[in-house]
């Protein structure tokens, strides 16, 4: 898609023309701008999708985060097979630390409390640049979990070449010892981002927390702290608003390791064998704790 294509979209969906794209960075899965139109207003563009419906699917998952009204979502303008547009959040200097990730941590805990019957999604997605089963709900978090998240992925492995004896003797053991790290605890299905780290929250005007890039779906809510932890970039005082708004259950923070260990396998899945250790272990440290 070139310059003139966009500015055909922006004429047909917003009415006027533009007037300047500028590349913007970070973008490895897709080509990011930032437009700007002769009226003045200004937009945030991608164009490139792996995918033809990678664009489409993040519009939809936006739009689902956009349903708790806890957090600023960007707004969607147009999202087709090959662009993107997006409002452009006016993003901000974190002027105080504290304040930003309190607020934070209790409107993501807000979020959470969003909840849908069964765990998955309408629709499939991504996380990243890899496919995303979401599609196949299940009533149990343990079953969806161990299937569409650790399974797809180790699949994904061994299909890549990177799954050796001891990565699939270690994963073999860690299924058998499911029941003891994801016990049924009754909490309903939470609406997650699925792929928060800290390049997918902004810091808005006055300290305002926004989040973008999702991988939507519903799932336990442990599974978006668990992503949070992986790369580090969020507060202390993050997880104490997180807690202080809705309580996590006793034993969190010893089944982080469980929860991390899909965006490792992800990680290697996407960006190659540097990762292997580290999935292979995240593997043995549970199998040592629960085996």
């Amino acid at each position: 898609m070139d310059r003139s294509d966009i500015n055909n979209v922006f004429e047909n969906t917003v009415g006027s023309p533009l007037s300047s794209l500028s590349p913007l960075g970070g973008g490895s899965i897709s080509s990011a701008y930032k437009a700007v139109l002769k009226n003045g207003d200004s937009y945030f563009v991608k164009i490139d999708p792996q995918y033809d419906d990678m664009f489409i699917t993040e519009a939809h998952g936006l739009a689902e985060l956009g349903r708790s009204s806890a957090l600023r979502i960007p707004q969607t303008v147009h999202a087709d097979n090959d662009v993107l547009i997006l409002e452009l959040l006016p993003v901000a200097p974190m002027s105080d630390r504290n304040t930003f990730f309190e607020e934070f941590g209790r409107r993501f805990a807000l979020m959470h409390r969003t909840t849908d019957t069964t765990f998955g999604f309408y629709e499939d997605n991504y996380i990243g640049s890899t496919p995303q089963q979401n599609t196949s709900r299940h009533s149990s978090w343990k079953e969806f979990y161990h299937i569409h998240r650790l399974t797809f992925q180790f699949m994904l492995a061994e299909q890549h070449g990177y799954v050796d004896s001891r990565l699939s003797s270690g994963f073999r053991t860690l299924e058998s010892c499911l029941d003891k790290i994801l016990p049924d605890d009754g909490e309903p299905p939470a609406l997650l981002h699925g792929d928060l780290w800290s390049g997918n929250y902004l810091c808005l005007q006055r300290n305002i927390p926004a989040i973008i890039d999702p991988a939507v779906y519903y799932g336990h809510r442990e599974a978006d702290l668990g992503m949070t932890l992986l790369f580090g970039g969020f507060s202390e005082r993050f997880y104490e608003a997180y807690n202080e708004e809705y309580p996590l259950q006793n034993g969190w923070k010893d089944r982080m390791a469980m929860y991390k260990l899909y965006h490792l396998f992800n990680h290697l899945n996407l960006f190659g064998s540097g990762y292997y250790a580290q999935v292979a272990g995240t593997i043995d440290f549970l199998v040592r704790k629960y085996a």
